[in-house]
């Protein structure tokens, strides 16, 4: 019928209707209760670091590398391939073998190696006799003569003490007595003072100092010495470090000389150590200079400090410098080594901005304490030592 046919059409569409409303509202409580269950497990599960933090980005682990051991000879150049020793067998590379390089020696850097390895003087054992004796530091030889070199015909020469020291100080006109009272006089004025300040001081001594009695000559002699006054002395030689205690001495070692040695100096180290203001220094000195009599070396704050510096010996006073010097040095360079270091310490190797651009020594790389801020110079001065066409004319 219609009317029926109309009705069920229309039931059908409320049906329609309501099943949809209630399966949207189904999917909407679906995905809360879904959302809150997400949120549940969060709560419930325990926080981990990494879900915070970022990830950084991860590194690439390379497999641990074998090692490898480098043998330098000067014939083979091939690899070779050979066991690693291992004396407990435990060792994750035990009965492994690793590669060997050979690679061939650059002569020039065993040159180098070789200067580096710098011995002091040392105590070794006699295999044949069985005693003790001291061995030389290496390379003494070459350095002592390079450094003689430069003294006598090199920068070093022409020093201070080539004209004002004790050996070449006294009045040529004097008596042998006078001469070797002159030696003295200089050795104990000379210490903590510049020759060059000792030698003025000397020659006032040789002009100014009056003479002991009327009509007698005056000048440096043990007369005059004992006759001045001690003030007038000092003025004398005010100029040279402590003058004061300078003053005392001489007229206490001038009046033991009248005395004891019959108005002349002593003849041994232990009569020129007895006087006042004498130490081994200027005994040695005194005794080699003025008597012909080389018994020591005379070691003073230029030898000390030179021969520390080239690492001969590590010595902390100029009397453990002597007696380590005189346990290996020959004898025949005791007498010159004195005058030698002097000079050099004076021109070259000064005690305050050391001329190491101009040594020899240290174009050699004989020199173990040469100033770091003097290797640019040393490098410029060898490639400046070329051969120069005497015929070349610069243009102007």
């Amino acid at each position: 019928q219609p009317a029926v046919y109309s009705k069920l059409i229309m039931c059908l569409r409320e049906l329609n209707q309501t099943s949809f409303h209630i399966s949207s509202r189904t999917r909407a409580s679906n995905a809360r209760q879904s959302v809150i269950s997400s949120n549940i497990n969060k709560i419930e599960s325990p926080i981990d670091l990494e879900d915070v933090v970022p990830a950084s980005r991860k590194r690439k682990r390379n497999p641990p590398r074998k090692p490898t051991k480098q043998i330098i000879k000067k014939d083979e150049k091939d690899l070779k391939e050979e066991p690693q020793e291992n004396s407990t067998g435990n060792d994750v590379f035990d009965g492994e073998r690793i590669k060997v390089e050979v690679k061939e020696e650059d002569p020039k850097r065993s040159l180098i190696k070789q200067r580096k390895e710098r011995k002091p003087a040392r105590r070794v054992k006699n295999q044949d006799t069985g005693s003790m004796e001291v061995q030389p530091p290496s390379n003494w030889e070459e350095m002592y003569n390079t450094m003689k070199e430069m003294r006598t015909k090199g920068i070093s020469r022409n020093a201070a003490v080539d004209t004002m020291g004790c050996e070449r100080i006294a009045e040529a006109n004097a008596s042998p007595r006078d001469v070797r009272l002159h030696t003295l006089i200089s050795l104990m004025l000379s210490s903590q003072t510049k020759d060059t300040t000792n030698a003025a001081a000397m020659n006032r001594l040789y002009r100014e100092l009056p003479p002991h009695k009327q009509g007698a000559q005056g000048g440096l002699t043990l007369e005059n010495l004992l006759a001045v006054d001690a003030t007038l002395l000092n003025e004398l030689i005010r100029a040279v470090g402590f003058h004061n205690n300078k003053t005392k001495y001489i007229k206490a070692t001038a009046e033991i000389l009248r005395d004891k040695w019959n108005s002349d100096i002593p003849d041994s180290i232990e009569g020129l150590v007895s006087l006042p203001g004498v130490g081994p220094k200027m005994a040695y000195l005194c005794l080699s200079s003025a008597w012909g009599r080389t018994e020591g070396i005379g070691v003073d704050v230029h030898v000390h400090r030179i021969t520390n510096l080239w690492g001969w010996h590590k010595t902390k006073t100029p009397e453990e410098t002597r007696l380590a010097l005189q346990a290996w040095l020959p004898k025949e360079f005791w007498h010159e080594i004195n005058w030698l270091l002097v000079g050099f310490g004076q021109t070259t190797c000064l005690p305050i901005g050391r001329k190491c651009g101009d040594c020899d020594l240290a174009l050699k790389g004989l020199c173990k304490s040469v100033d770091p801020s003097k290797r640019h110079q040393i490098r410029k001065n060898e490639k400046l030592n070329l051969k120069v066409d005497p015929e070349f004319k610069q243009e102007e």
